[in-house]
């Protein structure tokens, strides 16, 4: 034991070891309370940094996902709006057509309802031509479906079919040059504007599903991300209130360490007093 060495100091070497560990621990501590994670890189917790990590990617791709579904349900709500519209147009050509038929009507009361029957038949080609949003249009026969992301590896996607209401076309079967200018074309008319309206509202009805569907999987996709940021912060957070108390007591024990070191130091100077 060289416990009366001056050169070599076994209680300052002690007291200085405790020191180091001491404030590293304190180092540790109030990187903790300022960042206020407790794995904030992988020399922290390696395995646990990159299970982290992952999470943290994961999440973030469901931003793109979510950008996706409402680019989707923008896309189909236009759609929609149009549909109802066209509905409404195919409406009020039954009724000019209606009006027509009637044999007793005189010829240039049926040659204005004509003028007006072609207008919103012409409107209905207009409508269809501005559905669009974001350059997509699903109504008038230029894309056969609509596609978004559902999860963050972009292995799924939500399709919806397009709903082609073009005239002329298998869902409004009324032609572009179509007219009720006679009793007999008014009479016919009558038919195919019925079926037409069947199958327009057929189609905004399956428009009108998907965008639900649509919005219950960003819902879900919303509630995912905010779950896996909760899993995230359950392994890197740090318990603040637990460091807080830790940073004190290591405060108090870097003072003390100090104090201990000190008087080690001045051990070697007792030997002197053997000398006098």
């Amino acid at each position: 034991m060289l416990s009366n060495s001056i050169n070599t100091n076994a209680g300052a070497m002690v007291a200085l070891q405790n020191l180091n560990a001491t404030n590293s621990q304190l180092a540790q501590t109030q990187n903790r309370v300022s960042t206020g994670l407790k794995v904030g890189s992988a020399k922290d917790n390696g395995a646990i940094w990159a299970i982290a990590q992952g999470q943290r990617s994961e999440s973030q791709a469901l931003n793109a996902v979510k950008d996706s579904l409402a680019r989707g349900q923008s896309t189909l709500d236009v759609a929609m709006a149009a549909g109802e519209s066209i509905s409404d147009l195919l409406v009020q050509m039954k009724e000019k057509a209606l009006a027509a038929s009637d044999e007793g009507l005189d010829t240039d009361s049926r040659g204005k309802l004509n003028e007006d029957f072609k207008a919103l038949r012409d409107q209905i080609g207009k409508v269809i031509e501005n559905a669009q949003f974001n350059g997509t249009n699903l109504l008038d026969g230029s894309i056969a479906g609509l596609s978004a992301l559902a999860n963050s590896d972009g292995t799924s996607t939500l399709t919806v079919a397009s709903e082609d209401m073009s005239l002329g076309g298998s869902i409004t079967t009324i032609g572009s040059t179509d007219t009720i200018g006679t009793v007999t074309t008014a009479a016919d008319m009558i038919d195919t504007i019925e079926d037409s309206l069947d199958n327009v509202n057929a189609a905004i009805t399956r428009l009108g599903t998907s965008s639900k569907a649509y919005e219950i999987h960003a819902t879900f996709v919303s509630k995912l991300q905010d779950t896996l940021d909760a899993g995230v912060g359950n392994l890197v957070d740090a318990d603040l209130a637990k460091e807080s108390a830790k940073l004190q007591a290591l405060q108090t024990r870097q003072q003390l360490g100090i104090q201990a070191l000190s008087i080690a130091n001045q051990q070697p100077q007792s030997i002197l007093s053997l000398f006098r």
